[in-house]
């Protein structure tokens, strides 16, 4: 049996659906008054729907299917009027060890805590996401490698000294981040491939760092 509360409705197919009842409730013999009522109600609803269905649940940023459209998306907005952009996976450090430890009520409440610190550390212009597990990505719009590096760093740190409390218990907790910024890339994939080896680069050099495809 498929998981209702993980069942993601494409955003095209919902606009088809709006449309639709739209059509439909314009062309029922009621009153024209309660059909504007009706048609007000359905879009309220139809916002809603559209609104979880590139939404994560848990954490409240965006949903990995929702990345892939906005990644691409702004991929190609770069590199049609040859902006810059940067690409961020960002890995919460031993988080099956907190799991394991203090259970998995406090892996939700570490994930919503950090995405909160995430949503609260980047512009308006940029995108949150919650890739998957304890991995979220962030996209830099109009950001080259220079200017990547420092809120990034600076998200960082700010993980790195957030007191998590749970159960009167102090967590400490660090992130690894690694990104891409380059107007050379041919595709999404080669450029987000980039950044999750310079995720590991961060990892394997101790953890809690932030590197950049460019580091040398």
């Amino acid at each position: 049996m498929n998981d209702l509360s993980t069942f993601e409705i494409p955003t095209e197919i919902l606009d088809e659906i709006q449309h639709n009842i739209q059509h439909i409730i314009e062309n029922f013999d009621i009153p024209d008054a309660n059909k504007l009522d009706v048609i007000k109600k359905i879009n309220f609803m139809y916002t809603q729907t559209k609104q979880m269905s590139v939404t994560d649940p848990l954490t409240g940023l965006f949903n990995r299917r929702h990345f892939e459209s906005e990644f691409e998306r702004e991929f190609k907005r770069a590199k049609r009027y040859n902006n810059n952009l940067s690409v961020a996976i960002i890995d919460i450090d031993f988080f099956k060890k907190i799991n394991d430890t203090y259970g998995h009520l406090c892996g939700d409440y570490i994930l919503k805590e950090a995405a909160y610190i995430i949503n609260e550390n980047f512009r308006q212009t940029d995108y949150m996401f919650r890739y998957g597990g304890e991995e979220f990505v962030i996209i830099l719009t109009e950001t080259p490698f220079e200017n990547a590096h420092i809120p990034l760093d600076r998200l960082r740190k700010k993980v790195e000294n957030h007191k998590f409390i749970y159960n009167n218990e102090q967590i400490n907790l660090t992130i690894s981040i690694g990104f891409s910024s380059d107007k050379d890339f041919e595709t999404t994939f080669d450029m987000f491939d980039s950044a999750d080896k310079a995720l590991y680069k961060a990892k394997n050099e101790g953890r809690n760092k932030v590197r950049g495809n460019n580091d040398d």
